[in-house]
Formats: structure tokens, C-alpha cells, sequence
């Protein structure tokens, strides 16, 4: 080792003074004996100074090779320098914890999000829920999803997400882990990408647009109300002018799909008809003269035969109650259900304006001499959401008027305005937003006797995406 190298460099040379000093000629007539002597004590004592120096510069070296050495488990390492082999300690280096994947995905991605709600007031009013289907104030945990997607060598991408914040389907006031989306999607022509599995079917804009990217907390009543959401099924889609205009991709984006027609997570189909889905969307101009613009337009059709049973109103309700409150429409007999919608979004840097109408015709069907058990309805409404950001990018100003006309009593409509405030803390990865709902009835204010007919709520949210 160094150390002792270095000690035995240090005797050396010691050795070599005395030798030295011991070496020179003595004249017997010209020095005394007692001179001889002092000279060799005076040279003794310098030894003996230096020896201390030496002993105190090795101790600090051991000292500082010590502390450098790092915990953990050791083992010898021999080396040669081409004269000596020399023995060393050296700390054995644990292998990096990694996650290797199974398969031959050129890329991987794991993120999730959480949104977490306080909702004080009239709690859900804006959604038909007041007289006896109200609900109370409460803290909410609104999604809490992990999702997995990736790229293969083959042209093909996936996605699979579970909501952690689901019905467990025996209780609604328990929860479950739960699929969300989960498909496979071929995309080797950017024209004619072939999707599979299970997700949100192409009807709406809003319904479409992701949960973290909304400006309002919650999605309208119209939308949640006509909107098919998430099914399993197929789909041709594509953007057929990026290959002939490749500086005008989303020109033109088409959708068509079919679905089962009766949910999520369900094996099942309902019957041996399937939904049949369709959206167009165009973007007209794109730039950055005032920051992002441009202007979106979409049109959307569906087609469903439905049995006895099927909800056709999974995510928000629909079915009018006798107090004009509203509940999931599950079909008393089978239906034909057509809808449509069309919908505009005009950004112009800090400042946005979305809209869109949307309307479902719910015929009823005799099956097997069966009576279906309910009138023929038709159910509209529409939205528009202006948007502007006052600080930019970090807070900003929206507002809403949504309407919905259930279409099943007279005059049992449900309307409310929005006031809300967005604070961007790191973009949408980390997001506060709070609004302010005021909510009518009409069928109530026509039925005074049932109770108050305009309700009001807050709601706040946190959301934290990784």
C-alpha cells in the first residue's frame, strides 16, 4: 500500500543521514571527543524530530484513506503496475434497481392523475339532483387514475387505466378499482388507424375533451345526459390529408366506430345490435399571431337499438322524476335511439369560446309482442363556455350557460350559469379551480308547491397529474 511505501522511503532516508554523518573523517589532532559527541546527540535529536513528523503525516494519511472509503460490503482487488502485484479493498457495487418490459415496445409510459373535489350547497344541482334525489355537502375524491401506454416496433400503440374513485356496483357509496380505457391502436397509416377495446366513443366535443384539460370542474348536464362515454367496440379513424398536406394534418379528422352500445366494463352485449358512432372534425386555421389560435368545428351522428334494462344515461341523468329531479334512465322496454350534435372552439390566444348542441331521439320498440312501457322523447340541449386568461397562462376567468330540455313533461327543463376561476400552479399537472353554480328548474318554478326551484353551489378542486 502507499502507507507503508512511504515509511520505508522515510527510515531510508533517516538511515542514510546517519551513515552519512557517521562517515565523515575524524581528525584525532584537530576535534575533541566531546565534540564528536555533541555532533552526534545534535544529530540524534534531528532524527528523532523527524521520525515524529513522519509517524503524525502517516496517521492523517491512514486517517483520510479511511473516510474515504465508502459503507457497504468489500472485496479484494488484485492489480499489477508491471513490477508488483498489490491488494486492495475496495467496496463491491450493487446493480441498479430497474423494470424491464416483457415485450418490444420502443417506449413506455407510466403517469396517473388525482382530482380531488370539496363540494359545499346544493350539491349537484346543475345535474338534476335536488327534492329526492339530493345530495349532501361532502369532500370527494372525483378520480384517482394510473394509466400505462406505450409504442411497439409494429406500429401499434396502447393504453390500459383504472380509476381507483368507481362504484363497486353493490353500493354507491363504496368504491372499487375499475377499467377505464383500455385499447390497442394501429396507426402504421396516419390516415386509416384501426383502434380497439374499450373507450370513450367519438360523440361530442366536450364529452371527448379530457377530464384534466376542462376549463369547468364538471362536464355539462347536456353532455353527461345524451353522451354515449366510454364502450367497447372498434374503430376506423383517421387524418386523411396529413400524407397529401402534410402542413395541414387537422384539416379533416374522421371517426367511425362500432360498439356495443350498453357501457363500460360490460361483456355482454345487450343484444345482437350493435351503436354505431361517427364524428368529423375539422381545423380551419391554426397559428400564433396572438399567441395559440385557431378554430375547431366537429358534427357527430349515433344509432343505437337498445333492450330492456340498458342505462341509457351512464354518466350524468336523464330520467325526469315526479319532483322534476332527474335519474338514470334505464329503458323499461327496448328503443331505437338516434342522436346528433355539432360544436365550435374559437381560441384566440388568452381568449377561448366553445359551444355545442346536442340531440337524442329515444323511439320505443316492441319486441316479441312486448310493449316497451314508455312514450316515444326527445331530449336537447347546448352549452357555451367562454374563457380568459388574466394572468397569462397562470389564472384564469370562465364562464358558462347550459341548458338541458329533458323532453319527457311538459316544461321540465334545467338550466344554470357558471362562474369559475382556474390557477394553473404548474400548467395542468398541478391545477386549483373553483366555481360557482346557480341552477333553475323550470318544471319546479311551474310547480311551486314542490319546493324551491333555483339552487346554488360551490366547488373547489385540486389536481395533481404524474
Amino acid at each position: 500500500m502507499f502507507t507503508n511505501r512511504f515509511i520505508l522511503r522515510a527510515a531510508g532516508a533517516s538511515l542514510a543521514v546517519v551513515v552519512s554523518l557517521t562517515a565523515q573523517p575524524l581528525c584525532a589532532e584537530s576535534s575533541s571527543e566531546t565534540a564528536r559527541i555533541e555532533k552526534l546527540e545534535r544529530a540524534v535529536e534531528l532524527l528523532q524530530k523527524q521520525n515524529a513528523e513522519l509517524k503524525a503525516e502517516v496517521k492523517s494519511l491512514k486517517s483520510k484513506e479511511t473516510a474515504s472509503v465508502p459503507e457497504g460490503k468489500f472485496k479484494t482487488k488484485v492489480t499489477y503496475d508491471g513490477k508488483t502485484y498489490v491488494e486492495k479493498a475496495v467496496v463491491e457495487e450493487k446493480p441498479p434497481v430497474y423494470v424491464q418490459q416483457r415485450g418490444p415496445e420502443l417506449k413506455l409510459v407510466l403517469g396517473g392523475f388525482i382530482q380531488m373535489n370539496f363540494e359545499d350547497g346544493d350539491v349537484s344541482a346543475f345535474e338534476g339532483r335536488f327534492g329526492q334525489t339530493a345530495l349532501k355537502d361532502r369532500f370527494r375524491l372525483r378520480r384517482a387514475r394510473i394509466n400505462l401506454t406505450g409504442d411497439f416496433a409494429e406500429q401499434f400503440d396502447f393504453k390500459i387505466e383504472g380509476d381507483f374513485e368507481n362504484s363497486d356496483g353493490l353500493n354507491s357509496s363504496r368504491t372499487a378499482f375499475e377499467g377505464t380505457d383500455i385499447f390497442i391502436n394501429w396507426h402504421q397509416f396516419p390516415w386509416a388507424q384501426v383502434k380497439m377495446g374499450q373507450w370513450k366513443a367519438p360523440f361530442g366535443l366536450e364529452q371527448t375533451t379530457p377530464d384534466t384539460t376542462l376549463y369547468t370542474i364538471e362536464r355539462t348536464l347536456p353532455t353527461g345526459a345524451i353522451t354515449p362515454e366510454r364502450q367497447i367496440g372498434i374503430q376506423l379513424w383517421g387524418k386523411p390529408l396529413a400524407v397529401i398536406w402534410p402542413d395541414h394534418p387537422d384539416l379533416l379528422t374522421y371517426y367511425a366506430g362500432i360498439f356495443n352500445g350498453n357501457g363500460r366494463n360490460i361483456t355482454n352485449n345487450d343484444n345482437n345490435n350493435f351503436m354505431y358512432v361517427g364524428r368529423l372534425e375539422s381545423t380551419l386555421f391554426k397559428n400564433k399571431m396572438w399567441g395559440e389560435s385557431y378554430l375547431k368545428l366537429g358534427a357527430d351522428v349515433l344509432n343505437s337499438r337498445d333492450d330492456k334494462g340498458t342505462n341509457i344515461s351512464q354518466t350524468l341523468n336523464l330520467l325526469v322524476n315526479s319532483d322534476g329531479s332527474l335519474s338514470p334512465f334505464v329503458l323499461p322496454g327496448a328503443d331505437e335511439r338516434t342522436a346528433w350534435s355539432v360544436d365550435a372552439w374559437l381560441k384566440m390566444g388568452p381568449f377561448d369560446l366553445i359551444g355545442e348542441f346536442l340531440q337524442e331521439r329515444v323511439h320505443p320498440r316492441t319486441v316479441n309482442g312486448v310493449p316497451p312501457g314508455f312514450s316515444r322523447f326527445t331530449t336537447d340541449g347546448f352549452y357555451v363556455t367562454g374563457g380568459y386568461f388574466l394572468i397569462p397562462k397562470k389564472l384564469q376567468a370562465v364562464v358558462q350557460w347550459q341548458h338541458l330540455n329533458p323532453g319527457q313533461m311538459g316544461n321540465d327543463g334545467i338550466s344554470s350559469i357558471v362562474g369559475g376561476l382556474n390557477y394553473y400552479i404548474h400548467g395542468e399537472d398541478l391545477k386549483l379551480m373553483v366555481d360557482y353554480i346557480h341552477t333553475w328548474s323550470d318544471f319546479r318554478e311551474a310547480h311551486p308547491e314542490l319546493g324551491k326551484d333555483d339552487f346554488d353551489e360551490v366547488i373547489g378542486r385540486m389536481q395533481v397529474m404524474f
